[in-house]
């Protein structure tokens, strides 16, 4: 069985053709491209690029089917984009039929939060487990999860949506919502933090390490790298973005009592950074017994997370 692989996301979209060998995933061929608001252009550029690998490798469209990553939220019956927040001029997309019909094979979408979850627990750090919680850490945050060994999605497929929980009355903006858990702990969240904190520093005469260019250039990846430099400033801003995200998984930990956290993405790459001040918090909030049962890992699958995210929404009945 042959998959064409879409991943969506707020920075950028890829395409991918691979095969499914009993358990292995055979990787043929990638490219991606910007996301940008004008969906159709996005889509048609990544499906000019998978016809193209079609007939590179050969492979038969009746022996082919289409999987397709986005973030939420998408529609209950999982074929269209609804509008999500990392998303803007995204709404109301058919992107599963129109995948289809400029593809001619079925397509299938899973929200990225529950795709690169069961990806994770397939192949990944939540292999074995029965009660995991993915969560992506990314441009936004979304949490995909397995609770007694199948993903959960809940009453109207919105389940997971932690990054719109509002932690503080005020602070950045994630998911529509000042102080929410994704305002703290998501890509936009800490450039927000980070832009505040340079306007702060400029008050007092001082430049922030982060800040290469303008204060509305300054990016996650660039307060990640200060802090990897030894600079306080960003260590300190990093610091304050695991405690919000202790908090959030302490609620979690709670509610859900799950016995492994993997996380992806900016967490995966920089949780040194961030892990101290999230465990305090988890021994401050969380129920002692719930937090002791549960591990707290970043995701395993690297880059090709999202990778392995659209091959399980291809799979996923």
């Amino acid at each position: 069985m042959h998959i064409i692989g879409f991943d969506i996301g707020g920075t950028k979209c890829a395409v991918l053709l691979c095969r499914l060998e009993g358990e292995h995933v055979i990787w043929y061929d990638r490219m991606e491209t910007q996301t940008t608001p004008d969906w159709k252009a996005v889509l048609d550029a990544l499906c000019s690029h998978a016809d193209e690998m079609l007939k590179v490798y050969g492979v038969c469209r009746s022996d082919c089917c289409i999987g397709i990553s986005c973030g939420g939220p998408l529609s209950r019956d999982r074929t269209v984009i609804s509008s999500p927040p990392n998303l803007p001029g995204w709404d109301s997309v058919p992107v599963t039929a129109y995948l289809s019909e400029k593809l001619m094979m079925p397509a299938r979408m899973l929200n990225d939060a529950d795709a690169c979850a069961l990806a994770e627990w397939k192949y990944g750090a939540g292999k074995g487990s029965l009660h995991m919680i993915f969560l992506t850490f990314g441009t936004g945050l979304g949490a995909g999860l397995i609770l007694n060994g199948r993903l959960y999605t809940g009453a109207c497929g919105m389940a997971g949506e932690v990054g719109h929980v509002r932690l503080t009355e005020d602070g950045p903006v994630g998911y529509g919502k000042k102080g929410s858990l994704e305002g703290f702990c998501s890509g936009g969240g800490i450039r927000q933090m980070a832009i505040k904190k340079a306007e702060q520093m400029e008050r007092e005469g001082e430049k922030a390490s982060f800040q290469t260019g303008n204060k509305e250039s300054v990016k996650a990846k660039d307060v990640v790298e200060a802090a990897r430099a030894g600079h306080e400033d960003a260590a300190e801003l990093l610091r304050e973005s695991g405690a919000y995200f202790g908090k959030g998984l302490s609620i979690l930990i709670d509610i859900l009592n799950p016995e492994v956290i993997v996380a992806g993405s900016i967490y995966a790459r920089s949780h040194e950074f961030l892990e101290t001040a999230m465990w305090e918090e988890i021994r401050r909030e969380a129920l002692a017994s719930s937090a002791a049962a549960c591990r707290i890992v970043p995701a395993l699958l690297g880059e090709r997370i999202g990778d392995y995210g659209a091959v399980m929404a291809a799979v996923y009945e």
